[in-house]
């Protein structure tokens, strides 16, 4: 293809944001959805950008995918994960929470909950549910990641290992039945480990796209999880191990 003008700032702006929306792109260059619903067409066809629901990215294969793309990415089935989260957490529980898209999608479950003790490295699941129906928020200080405005690092690790709650709630990049949990990066591996040790139940919470899904580091063997939320069955050798490692596997409706 030969791009227009306003087709190369729109690869521009995505390439500086990670992800943009059709409105937000239709606001910018004051056009309407439609009209730029007909740009990003050929530039998805010719992989330049890539669609997601709402709006496009910047293709990375064999990379986790910026944080607001996977905000976006499966968001219902997210917020279904979520709703059944907040069945199991009930006011008054304690719990540390991860940075991954899912727990952040989940934390907006548990706001009708109250006098929640909560603890996370993620700034966006600290301002779902800091300031309301008397709940405690504390978070893990250090740099804070520029993607997902996450915090790790020794500080964190510090930090995390001063509680004693009753639900670890993770979020992890991938769940194979022979490597177990993964994630992309090493230190989530590290902050996740740290995480479960201070907790009495871990809860994995993740969709379906997670399942048999080989990411670069090794968190843990699948028996660390007491429950895992998703919203899909796994397949069968998957199902399996589950059931061998005696994990609750709760699939939404």
């Amino acid at each position: 293809m030969h791009p227009t003008r306003r087709q190369k700032e729109i690869l521009k702006a995505v390439r500086q944001k990670g992800l943009c929306t059709i409105l937000e792109l239709a606001n910018q260059f004051s056009v309407s959805d439609e009209t730029i619903r007909r740009d990003v067409k050929p530039m998805v066809n010719a992989g330049l950008v890539e669609k997601v629901h709402g709006g496009i990215i910047v293709p990375d294969e064999g990379h986790e995918p910026p944080f607001q793309h996977r905000m976006v990415e499966n968001h219902e089935a997210k917020q279904r994960i979520g709703f059944e989260l907040s069945k199991i957490i009930q006011s008054g529980d304690s719990l540390i929470m991860d940075t991954g898209s899912t727990t952040a999608i989940a934390a907006h479950a548990l706001q009708e909950h109250s006098n929640l003790l909560v603890v996370t490295n993620s700034v966006e699941t600290a301002r779902a549910l800091a300031t309301r129906n008397g709940n405690r928020v504390y978070i893990a200080g250090g740099e804070l990641r520029a993607d997902d405005a996450a915090a790790f690092g020794p500080s964190a690790i510090a930090f995390i290992k001063q509680f004693d709650v009753k639900y670890a709630v993770l979020s992890l990049g991938g769940v194979d039945p022979v490597k177990g949990l993964m994630v992309d990066h090493l230190e989530e591996a590290e902050f996740s480990r740290t995480v479960m040790e201070q907790a009495q139940k871990t809860i994995v919470v993740v969709d379906q796209s997670k399942f048999n899904r080989s990411r670069l580091v090794k968190v843990a063997p699948l028996d660390v999880i007491d429950v895992l939320i998703t919203d899909g069955e796994p397949d069968p050798d998957l199902a399996a191990c589950l059931r061998d490692a005696e994990i609750e596997v709760i699939v939404t409706v």
